[in-house]
């Protein structure tokens, strides 16, 4: 049986995502979450400096990582380790 992600879990999911760049629709596939879930942890992304807007044309825009943000994935990967998270079949 599958459990549901947790905010940080799918916090990680869009960093991963964003290490390259990506537009809305790549990040909202890859991290498997829906429109309105993208527009709500984006939002918090951006504003917390974790995330850049970047317009790269008219009207194409993409979003990048900023160094306060891999900082922070790899936070999550750490801590998602140590508890053996992934495996955590008990919640």
């Amino acid at each position: 049986m599958s459990r549901r992600r947790s905010n940080i879990e799918i916090i990680a999911d869009m960093l991963r995502v964003g290490e390259n760049g990506a537009g809305k629709t790549e990040i909202m596939y890859s991290a498997n979450m829906s429109y309105s879930q993208l527009q709500k942890y984006l939002g918090f992304l951006i504003s917390h400096g974790f995330i850049d807007r970047l317009e790269v044309g008219n009207p194409v825009v993409t979003y990048r990582v900023t160094e306060k943000g891999l900082s922070l994935l790899g936070s999550i990967d750490t801590v998602l380790a140590v508890l053996d998270w992934k495996d955590a079949s008990d919640f």
